[in-house]
């Protein structure tokens, strides 16, 4: 059974409290990297895996997107995003990103905002997506950064005196679960190689745009300065030829 964190009343809580969540997409450190790379969306289908709260939904409606869907396993989180859309051309879907089932292009756009750390089997997911895309159609989603997911720690080195080191990588090679601490204890994430997400991709028949590695945006520091020091986030753009 796929882990659901989110409907679960402590880390939901916990979760509704963040500012991504409390102020939306411009509250996201990675967001000022993504919209770059999402195409004109106008008159476009478009497929959101895990969409929470539906910012993203919501954000593609604005661009005048023809109609959006946006796929999540936590009721918790599709309630709220039903609160907040008052939209009949988004609707939403309780399911795993795992378990979608479309028919053969029928989007134009596929996104995906840091859920596919939580996916263990990423290639099938590649590959449906590149399936239900339809030709010229984009695939961008941003995950957890490799260097991010290696260590189930997912924390700093410190010193003595609690001031942060260094980052520590290791066992980066080893793809495999990772049980980690995220507003709560055994989280369970799926640790893979930065080349592996790019070759699925190239597998599954995509061709790479562009690799963004995160970096805070100017209105982010010097509060976020120690995100320069290692990337948390990274995100892709692929296409389908």
């Amino acid at each position: 059974m796929k882990q659901n964190k989110y409907d679960d009343e402590q880390f939901f809580s916990a979760y509704k409290n963040m500012p991504r969540s409390t102020q939306g997409l411009e509250a996201a450190g990675e967001w000022h990297m993504v919209k770059t790379l999402i195409p004109d969306l106008q008159d476009k289908v478009v497929l959101d895996l895990g969409c929470g709260f539906g910012w993203h939904c919501r954000y593609a409606r604005e661009q005048k997107a023809k109609s959006v869907v946006g796929v999540d396993i936590s009721e918790k989180m599709l309630q709220e995003a039903k609160e907040m859309t008052n939209d009949s051309s988004i609707s939403y879907l309780n399911q795993p990103i795992e378990e979608i089932d479309f028919s053969e292009a029928t989007f134009d756009v596929v996104f995906s905002s840091l859920a596919l750390h939580y996916v263990k089997d990423y290639q099938t997911i590649c590959s449906k997506v590149f399936d239900y895309l339809k030709p010229g159609g984009t695939f961008i989603f941003s995950a957890e950064h490799p260097i991010f997911t290696a260590r189930e720690e997912q924390d700093w080195y410190y010193d003595q005196n609690g001031h942060r080191l260094h980052w520590p990588v290791d066992h980066y090679q080893t793809e495999s679960i990772r049980q980690t601490s995220f507003l709560a204890e055994n989280v369970i994430k799926y640790h893979r190689t930065i080349s592996t997400y790019i070759n699925d991709l190239i597998t599954a028949g995509f061709v790479i745009k562009a690799v963004k590695e995160s970096v805070p945006s100017e209105e982010m520091l010097p509060e976020m300065q120690d995100e320069l020091r290692r990337p948390m986030f990274f995100i892709i753009s692929a296409e389908k030829i």
